[in-house]
């Protein structure tokens, strides 16, 4: 199996081993070692959740820089509709498309527009009579990773349609082929601006399938910070066209996709702790009526991603104001018939992370001992041993990651008995007539006639 490319890192020169990533990791892939974190690259899912609560700024996304467009003769971006969101008082996403063309890009395909093609797809795919229920989309990638790796039975319920941003990506390389002819695969560009680590790994790991055309991707935050200088220079001249409409941008934000599918039974979410309660349901079969269901690992959906810069629910409020005055879906499928290029069936493998051990037999052994071992600790989930959990640390012990002496609180309870056992007879007495002693002395301070100072009745002694 190929190795993951993962698209969260640390600078363990800034990081002080707080533990407020441990604590705060969705699949525990967070230890503390050697007073600094260490990210488990089997367990880790980008999610980015560490890069936002870490307070110094340890971690970090890994993604490409705009000076990528100097690599390309035809620089294609893809801005994700989130993107629209992080800018106060725009009224005319036509400012940012002929920003993104200021900055270098020949060309915008608004991936919003791939977006509403995948939402009268979903509609199609969902009426299916050998479709198993509910189905679950595939649009985040931190949730198709987290069922691979947890979910198992859950494998066959996500969508097998492409995320927008690759059907973008496939349209915005057709058109550039169409226009310029000429042009080579290495002279094309095909941009993707992100608004999360995850979405950065789904790329650079291929999961699209056998044909990537997505070359480079960036973060929202570079990209806003480029746009907010070129797009002040000409506010007064006219603006690009929008070519998205009001389904397309409400995918930024949770249930903009679930309620594209015209359908009631959907249940949409948000929050990488809530997604994995509603995947726990699903799994367990508590939640059986749904025809579709929305995962958004990020707070208020894809506008709370990592690499953006807006709070989320600002960021929302924008993205509904800008809505306001844009068409349903301009962009509808030419007939009922979904093309075989946007589907990609073996886009999620089981691909365990928990997993003690190939042999059975084995694995059974190492869960006894486990569980053994959680017993024998305080069960407080303090993470003082480096571990965010106790049962996290008893498995780090029996992989043979951790010792048990690293459990601060047993050491505690060993030091303080071995005080008790081992004290010397004569260290005792020592200190009761220390403490005698003293008690002694105050008693004869607070007794009448020693107090010092002069007689009371002013008589010389």
């Amino acid at each position: 199996m190929a190795e993951y490319k993962h698209s969260v890192s640390l600078d363990v020169s800034k990081c002080t081993g707080c533990t407020t990533c441990l604590r705060r990791c969705p699949t525990e892939a967070i230890r503390i070692r050697d007073g600094h974190a260490v990210i488990s690259p089997v367990k880790c899912i980008d999610c980015g959740e560490c890069i936002k609560v870490c307070q110094h700024k340890a971690k970090k996304a890994v993604h490409d820089s705009l000076s990528c467009l100097e690599k390309y003769k035809y620089k294609v971006a893809l801005p994700a509709p989130s993107l629209y969101g992080q800018f106060d008082h725009m009224d005319n996403i036509g400012y940012i498309i002929r920003g993104l063309k200021d900055l270098g890009f020949d060309d915008v395909f608004e991936v919003a527009c791939a977006a509403e093609l995948v939402s009268a797809y979903t509609r199609l795919y969902i009426k299916r009579s050998d479709v198993k229920k509910p189905v679950i989309s595939s649009a985040c990638p931190t949730i198709s990773r987290m069922i691979s790796m947890n979910y198992p039975f859950l494998i066959e319920n996500v969508m097998p349609i492409l995320p927008p941003v690759d059907i973008a990506a496939y349209l915005a390389h057709e058109h550039a082929k169409t226009v310029h002819p000429e042009l080579s695969e290495e002279e094309i560009g095909i941009v993707f601006i992100s608004p999360c680590p995850a979405k950065v790994s789904y790329v650079k790991n291929d999961f699209s399938g056998e044909r990537n055309y997505i070359t480079d991707v960036v973060s929202i935050r570079d990209v806003y910070f480029s746009l907010l200088d070129v797009m002040k220079k000409r506010e007064d001249e006219p603006l690009e066209t929008t070519e998205s409409g009001l389904i397309g941008i409400g995918w930024a934000t949770t249930g903009g996709e679930a309620t594209a599918i015209f359908n009631e039974r959907y249940l949409a979410a948000d929050g990488i702790e809530n997604c994995i309660r509603v995947l726990d349901q699903i799994d367990n079969e508590d939640i059986t009526s749904l025809d579709f269901v929305e995962l958004n690992a990020c707070d208020g959906g894809c506008v709370g991603g990592a690499m953006t810069v807006a709070n989320p629910y600002i960021a929302q409020a924008r993205l509904q104001a800008l809505k306001r005055y844009l068409p349903v879906s301009p962009n509808r499928p030419a007939s009922e018939w979904i093309p075989t290029e946007f589907f990609n069936e073996n886009s999620i493998e089981y691909t365990p992370a928990h997993l003690l051990s190939e042999d059975r037999r084995i694995a059974r052994q190492m869960m006894s001992e486990i569980e053994s071992i959680k017993e024998s600790l305080p069960g407080i989930d303090c993470g003082s041993c480096g571990a965010p959990t106790c049962m996290a640390f008893a498995e780090d012990i029996v992989r043979g990651e951790a010792n048990v002496d690293e459990c601060t609180v047993i050491m505690k309870m060993l030091f303080h008995r071995y005080l008790e056992e081992h004290k010397e007879k004569s260290v005792l007495d020592k200190l009761a007539s220390d403490a005698a002693f003293k008690k002694s002395a105050r008693a004869g301070e607070e007794a009448p006639g020693n107090a010092s100072g002069p007689n009371p009745e002013g008589e010389a002694e």
